[in-house]
């Protein structure tokens, strides 16, 4: 198949600024945000390892990983088909067979499908919202996204500490108003925080998120990195947010 074929009706090609590597998304669903990019940056992948990213979406992290490590696997899991359908499509444009696969599934039942101990690393960007916090938007794709409508926290938490091998690390992003439940269920399932950066729109604004580190059996020890500044003015990223992006 030609590989513009693999483009369906309404839907574009988004670069992604590294490796020539694009992605295939429609502009009416749910399309990927920079905190999925800075995740792809905060993770630690190291030469020969897998990893799995819950919750996956169109394939963004899973494709951006592949272009910036060395990893031998990388696996995303993602339960709406229609999203699921394009992060395959991105991966046969960007001729990933062979690194990357796009499982159609639930992250509620991510042990059971890839078996416990299977992983050295999980990302995932999961909903940030669960029933009490904001509207949920009508269009079920993207209210799935932002809202605990299939999977709860604690699911996404436990799901990856038991695909997790021992001291295999976790890496989230996520909202910091919800920082105390993550570090409380972290904790629980034995994903011990070890890192962690805020990250905020301006110098003197306030974090809007988190990104985190965790590792499967670790000792209680974590280290706060200097707050991550999005824009040093209106439009204009700061010079660390375009490292990340790959200008």
């Amino acid at each position: 198949m030609n590989r513009e074929e693999l483009l369906k009706p309404e839907e574009r090609l988004d670069d992604l600024q590294r490796n020539g590597y694009k992605i295939i998304q429609h502009p009416s669903k749910f399309c990927f945000g920079m905190d999925a990019v800075l995740l792809s940056g905060f993770a630690n992948v190291k030469p020969g390892e897998s990893v799995l990213d819950l919750g996956t979406g169109t394939g963004i992290i899973p494709i951006l990983l592949e272009a910036k490590t060395k990893g031998k696997k990388y696996v995303g899991l993602e339960i709406q088909e229609e999203s699921a359908d394009m992060a395959t499509r991105s991966v046969q444009y960007n001729n990933l067979e062979e690194k990357v696969q796009i499982v159609h599934g639930d992250i509620k039942e991510a042990s059971a499908l890839f078996g416990k101990a299977s992983f050295d690393v999980v990302t995932t960007n999961p909903p940030y919202m669960n029933d009490q916090h904001g509207i949920k938007n009508p269009n079920l794709p993207k209210a799935i996204a932002r809202h605990e409508i299939l999977c709860s926290l604690e699911d996404v938490i436990r799901e990856a500490s038991f695909v997790l091998r021992e001291n295999g690390r976790f890496y989230m992003v996520h909202r910091p108003f919800r920082l105390v439940e993550i570090i409380t269920w972290m904790t629980k399932y034995h994903l011990e925080p070890k890192r962690m950066q805020f990250v905020a729109p301006y110098v003197n604004k306030e974090p809007n998120m988190v990104l985190i580190e965790g590792l499967k059996g670790g000792r209680s020890r974590i280290k706060v990195e200097p707050i991550l500044i999005v824009h040093k003015e209106p439009n204009v990223y700061t010079d660390e947010i375009y490292k990340i992006y790959g200008y």
